[in-house]
């Protein structure tokens, strides 16, 4: 994990390299909030101090080398919606969670520079990468996002918007909550069964019959991606789960509804601009 100036993140080197493009998660380590939120807090969407949030905001941005005034920061409401970003959208949702670009839960660019910044606390982050179109995607899969495919809906926004080949897309699976900590109601589980062709292998059943079914969102989204076109062998998954390590990541389940929000941000690099032929 690198750190820089006491802020720590993980990086996702499945997507690219630092020098084609900058993908990264917060963790909790760096920041300056207290209490439930301590320390990197990086959401205004919390009972934090929002002077705290923009000087965690600054010093995560640093850390990663990314321009503080070309982030784009996205609603997130739960949905499905993909929007696409340039730097008409830049700065959006990054100093007032007011201004963030509305009602969608993913975005995508071609623009340089152009960061793609997501809140996360038990949701999946999902990336995308494309090195020959030279493009990027981020996308919150909550079970919601995730019941809705809202991967499929990532893929299908880059093949649309820049003619990506699925089968060249570099995704990335972030931190978020487990199979081993996610359990779910009985109406998670019917809203699957009605909306998927199959659900084998999405939920863990405790066969002492002490705990709920627990949903495994990492292969859901993992399915999903494949489904879409992306190869199975360019899918990674982080393994970390937020609830389990919530020492690092903050976790809304395991802090019971009091958490701050760790950041997966995705950007390519700055440069030479470049455009798939």
């Amino acid at each position: 994990m690198p750190i820089v100036n006491d802020v720590g993140w993980h990086a996702f080197t499945s997507v690219g390299g630092h020098d084609e493009v900058v993908a990264a998660v917060s963790t909790r380590l760096g920041g300056v909030s207290a209490g439930p939120f301590e320390s990197l807090n990086l959401s205004f969407s919390v009972e934090d101090d929002s002077s705290n949030v923009r000087e965690n905001r600054r010093r995560f941005a640093a850390a990663i080398g990314v321009d503080e005034s070309r982030v784009v920061c996205a609603q997130q409401v739960h949905g499905d919606r993909i929007g696409y970003v340039d730097e008409s959208n830049a700065g959006a949702g990054y100093e007032a969670a007011d201004t963030a670009v509305p009602g969608i839960d993913g975005m995508v660019t071609d623009r340089r520079g152009v960061t793609l910044w997501l809140g996360f606390a038990d949701c999946v982050p999902v990336l995308l990468h494309d090195p020959v179109r030279h493009a990027v995607g981020i996308a919150h899969a909550g079970w919601r996002g995730t019941l809705a495919t809202i991967s499929r809906r990532l893929v299908e926004a880059m093949v649309e918007r820049f003619g990506s080949d699925p089968a060249n897309l570099r995704a990335a699976i972030g931190p978020s909550i487990g199979p081993c900590c996610y359990t779910v109601g009985p109406d998670v589980v019917e809203s699957f069964e009605r909306s998927w062709s199959s659900i084998e292998g999405l939920f863990v059943v405790d066969r002492s019959g002490d705990r709920s079914p627990r949903l495994n969102l990492w292969e859901a989204n993992r399915r999903t991606l494949v489904g879409a076109g992306v190869l199975e062998r360019r899918v990674a998954i982080s393994g970390h789960c937020t609830s389990c390590e919530v020492e690092e990541f903050f976790s809304h389940r395991a802090q019971r509804g009091r958490a701050g929000r760790i950041a997966a941000v995705i950007a390519l690099a700055s440069g030479k601009e470049e455009h798939g032929g």
